[in-house]
């Protein structure tokens, strides 16, 4: 066979390529492209580049839970109560996609796939995901039809955003190795666009002008439409990752397949956490320790999290043997950001500084980003980070100034009147997180009454500096939130009330406080929960409290097999809740008993809808209609 000089590669074509037999790709990919590649992602760096916490992929990679479907309609409920819903939700059997098989058609599917789009909250792991299919491509692991793989972030391609570039252009721009290939088009090549949420370009699909040489020059937000679209290299496949809240930017006609990335699952947050901690023993104990806590366990769906919640421990048990370890998301992230400024010797005292200033403090709080930047650019490594730090920003605030920044006038107080209204500062962050129908203060909301307690802030005590003198959601989350917030504080008096009516294994009471509601369905959601008859009659229940009722109901953690609600006022639409139940696979329910309610026609109606259901486990209903007494044995 003839030499292939290195400029050949410039034109040479498929029907070329097909006749080189067992010659392998790599003697088509420029010199040192793979090598690049690998260098560049082999390793995932725990802070910035420059602190040299760098940690090898491969060793602590754990396999993602990755779904296909999902939807590109807006959900701008806050994204932390988009993962706490979804853990509340029944386990549905689905195919999980591995990596390697991001573009593989699913069984029954003809059509190749072109173009994927994988959504997924901030910290899910989306990044990571693109890091380990490239590095996979790279090691010649997975993929090896492909010839080039080329990924980029939305972030840098902003940059560039009053720039012209052909496709080719663009490439070299980005990696100088391809810059010997001056057409694409007959090569299997893959575009990774990371971060679509970060994308500032006008991105306009109706009116954008038509483009299908890679070799023209345009705007990039031009070259991304037409490459998106088809228009231009259609031959080239797409891998586009997004927050779910920007995930309708790109026509649903544009992208062959939705892909989601729902995080850990029990056993792979279990997998991380021996993975990531070597000593055994050590990581069992952490594994155990996020068990017995309900919020720090379903935060762990998010793999940032379990980074996070793993640094943390991990220093706790070595340099606090016999300490207690932090059971709350404040007690967690106060932890964190000591962690953190052990690294350097810092003290905050209030004074407004760059971030640049403290990137080596925060190697792990602030994430560097490196590449087109003149001037180094810094973000946050989870939004859960902005929001805690935000929090104490406002309690730090008026502890030491008496300024209220959750009011609309920020007049400072006489000393006299901040104790004063300390009770009405924390009244109306509760206010202002409840004027919110999405939720988007529900977390501020936890760090932020945590922060309250004398105990967190004695932890804080040597980092911050104190004035000596003043040291789509509906009303059930709404509740439930406010439930974690107690929790926050470390007040248990709520599940300890009702608790203490369910020694016998049933619960009997007469009319529940909204927060004794909360309480209940917390109880009800729990692993642990032993709750297995439950008798609720004589309560005038709402709506909203029948819907936090089945809130709980319908996870498969609850246990309840006999409910009794006689003499509650139920409505139509609290049937319609129930039967929601009655037909949910999860439910454990038997007996339900609705004695002396007046259903009328449609409420039962309701419940006969649920009852058909093939999932329904019912085998007792008891309800009255026009007075009349009916008992159905299934």
């Amino acid at each position: 066979m003839s030499v292939i000089h290195h400029s050949s590669v410039l034109h040479i074509t498929m029907e070329q390529y097909n006749n080189l037999g067992q010659v392998s790709n790599i003697s088509l990919r420029p010199f040192g492209w793979h090598s690049n590649l690998k260098e560049k992602f082999q390793c995932v760096f725990e802070g910035i580049a420059d602190a040299g916490n760098r940690t090898i992929l491969n060793q602590i990679y754990t396999e993602l839970y990755i779904t296909e479907g999902g939807t590109a309609e807006v959900n701008d409920e806050h994204e932390v109560r988009q993962i706490e819903t979804a853990s509340r939700k029944p386990h549905r059997p689905e195919t999980a996609i591995r990596c390697e098989d991001i573009f593989k058609p699913s069984p029954g599917r003809d059509k190749p796939i072109r173009t994927v789009m994988t959504q997924g909250v901030a910290g899910i792991g989306k990044t990571v995901l693109t890091q380990k299919f490239t590095l996979d491509w790279a090691e010649d692991k997975a993929n090896q039809d492909i010839q080039f793989t080329f990924p980029f972030t939305f972030r840098e391609l902003n940059v560039l955003k009053e720039k012209k570039f052909s496709l080719v252009e663009l490439v070299h721009h980005f990696f100088t190795e391809t810059k010997e290939i001056c057409k694409f088009e007959e090569f299997q090549v893959v575009f990774i666009f990371d971060g679509l949420d970060e994308c500032r370009l006008p991105l306009d699909f109706h009116n954008t002008e038509i483009l299908t040489d890679d070799t023209e020059s345009t705007s990039v937000d031009v070259l991304l439409t037409n490459l998106i679209r088809g228009k231009l290299l259609p031959s080239a496949r797409l891998w586009i990752t997004t927050r779910p809240a920007a995930a309708n930017q790109i026509p649903p006609e544009c992208v062959d397949m939705m892909t989601e990335v729902r995080g850990f699952t029990d056993p792979q947050k279990e997998e991380y956490f021996r993975k990531r901690l070597r000593d055994e023993e050590q990581a069992s104990r952490i594994i155990f320790h996020i068990k017995t806590s309900r919020s720090l366990h379903i935060m762990c769906h998010i793999p940032v999290f379990c980074w996070i919640t793993a640094t943390v421990l991990e220093d706790v048990l070595k340099t606090r043997e016999g300490g207690e370890l932090p059971k709350t998301l404040t007690q967690m992230y106060i932890h964190f950001l000591v962690v953190q400024l052990k690294l350097k010797n810092v003290r905050i005292d209030g004074k407004s500084e760059a971030a640049s200033v403290y990137s080596g403090v925060f190697t792990q709080i602030f994430k560097e980003e490196s590449g087109l930047y003149q001037d180094k650019v810094f973000c946050f490594i989870h939004l859960s980070v902005q929001e805690f730090l935000a929090a104490l920003y406002v309690h730090v605030t008026f502890i030491n100034y008496g300024v209220n920044l959750l009011s609309q006038h920020h007049s400072s107080d006489s000393w006299f009147e901040l104790f004063k209204n300390k009770e009405n500062f924390y009244r109306s962050a509760v206010d202002k997180a409840l004027h919110f129908p999405n939720g988007h203060l529900d977390l501020f909301l936890r760090f932020f009454l945590g922060l309250s307690l004398q105990t967190n802030q004695t932890l804080l005590r040597g980092l911050l500096k104190y004035t000596e003198s003043r040291s789509k959601t509906n009303h059930e989350t709404k509740s439930i939130n406010l439930f974690h917030c107690l929790n926050e504080l470390n007040d248990c008096s709520l599940v300890g009330e009702i608790q203490q009516s369910m020694s016998s294994g049933s619960l009997s009471t007469g009319n529940l406080s909204p927060a004794q509601w909360s309480a209940l369905v917390v109880i009800l959601l729990s692993k642990s929960s032993s709750l297995i008859e439950l008798d609720l009659s004589n309560n005038s229940l709402k709506d909203e409290e029948v819907n936090v009722l089945c809130a709980g109901l319908k996870s498969p953690h609850c246990k309840l097999k006999i409910l009794r609600l006689r003499v509650c006022n139920l409505s139509e639409r609290g049937c319609e809740a129930l039967s929601l139940v009655l037909s949910c696979k999860s439910s454990s329910l038997r007996e339900l008993d609705l004695s002396n309610n007046d259903l009328r026609d449609e409420g039962v109606k309701l419940l006969a809808t649920g009852l058909k259901m093939p999932h329904c486990t019912l085998e007792v209903l008891r309800f009255v209609v026009l007075f009349t007494m009916h008992v159905y044995n299934a």
